[in-house]
């Protein structure tokens, strides 16, 4: 036999074999790679979670007299909750939601990241990055019980004391 038909032949034997043990996996006949067998955790915020944080933050909106405009973002910084209360004001809607995603995106609360952004600071002039990002108080990543974020909640309408204080509410309202 040739030098170059072995080679073949070798490759085929071997990729037999790895086909033998892949197909005794039980997701293989589904055609699915095989699944760790250790658990998986969330990975993104539900529906049911993002209501039930937003409306605790609306509710501590409602507590402190203030109109907010409150977002809740999945894992992927899209957009899961909102509410713009009524009079609340229409330019808040945006930096609720930038707000959410500049949590989420750096896993920061927006406070945080503000501090870091003034000038001279490692992270000066990140606000402009992303599509456009906001670091003053008000937005805060969302986690999961195991430290996973799963989210991020925005909130604006207020001064940034009470932005915060009404989305430190929502986050508190994750269970």
């Amino acid at each position: 036999m040739s030098r170059h038909k072995l080679l073949i032949v070798i490759g085929m034997i071997i990729g037999s074999v790895a086909t033998a043990a892949w197909m005794q996996t039980p997701s293989a006949v589904a055609g699915e790679p095989p699944k760790s067998k250790e658990p998986q955790a969330a990975k993104d915020i539900t529906l049911e979670q993002a209501h039930v944080i937003t409306m605790a933050a609306f509710e501590k909106a409602k507590q402190i007299n203030t109109k907010m405009d409150i977002a809740v973002v999945d894992a992927g910084g899209n957009l899961k909750s909102f509410i713009r209360m009524d009079g609340a004001w229409l330019g808040s809607i945006d930096i609720a939601q930038k707000k959410a995603r500049t949590a989420r995106y750096f896993d920061m609360n927006t406070g945080d990241i503000g501090k870091l952004s003034q000038p001279g600071g490692p992270l000066y002039n990140i606000e402009v990055s992303n599509g456009g990002l906001i670091t003053f108080p008000g937005g805060i990543p969302l986690k999961a019980s195991d430290g996973t974020v799963i989210g991020a909640i925005g909130v604006s309408g207020s001064t940034v004391e009470n932005d915060h204080t009404v989305a430190q509410a929502g986050a508190d309202a994750l269970k």
